[in-house]
């Protein structure tokens, strides 16, 4: 066996890794039943799942039938604009309030992509909006400053 897709490969192996640290940490909670499930219930099995399907596309990849591609150079601004603007989103939410928090987390994450674009980026920024207020405010009825602390 050649591995063809290193791409391929190399995610599986990460999914792996993921699940099963997942599901390692979730023994540490009480597991229940199926029919009683206790706080590491979910977790665990969600951890199984994600280590099964990592196996699946990892042995995909050392197919004769998979598309032959190496990994590209890692790119680190990208990871660093994404881990920024979930980190600027947390700091911002009680000052600025989950709308606008939302939207800039969204916005700001999108420059990641090769392919940004304004009219994309603002559209999924205000259907996110959207989506967190009908989840989580309407839905769920948590409570979250809505708007800036100084309006």
């Amino acid at each position: 066996m050649q591995l063809r897709n290193k791409q391929d490969f190399w995610s599986g192996v990460m999914f792996v890794a993921l699940g099963i640290g997942f599901a390692l940490g979730a023994t540490n909670y009480s597991m229940g039943t199926a029919a009683r499930m206790g706080p590491g219930y979910f977790p665990f099995w969600l951890g199984v799942c994600l280590a099964v399907l990592g196996a699946v596309v990892a042995i995909g990849a050392l197919k004769e039938k998979a598309e032959e591609n190496e990994v590209d150079k890692f790119d680190f601004r990208i990871l660093f604009i994404i881990i920024g603007s979930v980190v600027l989103c947390g700091v911002v939410m009680n000052s600025l309030g989950i709308y606008i928090s939302v939207f800039l987390l969204v916005f700001i994450s999108s420059l990641a992509s090769h392919e940004f674009n304004w009219i994309v980026a603002l559209a999924t920024a205000i259907f996110l909006v959207l989506f967190v207020w009908l989840a989580f405010i309407k839905g769920l009825g948590l409570i979250f400053p809505l708007w800036p602390s100084f309006l």
